[in-house]
């Protein structure tokens, strides 16, 4: 086989990889537990009435209703610390589970 018809190949097992990936985020029961445990010490994780337990962290589901929200920026938002916001930093299949939670907020009303 060709070094270029090799490349196009991979790339294209490799783009397909990706996007099956990107489209199975994560779990939002599992995230939701990790929310409680990580998050809810100041924000409102759960789809209920009512307000964050800081006035200055907005709850989850105000998050998920952020327009243009994506899970690429919840990716990154989980991945830094925030200036009013202790340092935690949530990673691998925690963080994926952690965005399903989050974007499942967004599509319940």
């Amino acid at each position: 086989m060709a070094p270029t018809v090799r490349f196009i190949f991979a790339a294209m097992i490799w783009a397909t990889a990706s996007s099956a990936h990107a489209a199975q985020v994560g779990s939002a029961q599992q995230g939701l537990r990790v929310a409680r445990e990580a998050c809810a010490e100041c924000h409102l994780v759960d789809k209920v009435a009512g307000r964050s337990t800081d006035a200055d962290a907005p709850t989850f589901e105000a998050i998920a209703k952020t327009p243009g929200l994506t899970s690429a920026a919840l990716a990154a938002a989980l991945q830094t610390s925030h200036p009013n916001m202790p340092n935690v930093v949530i990673k691998g299949d925690d963080a994926d589970n952690v965005i399903a939670c989050i974007l499942s907020l967004k599509e319940a009303d």
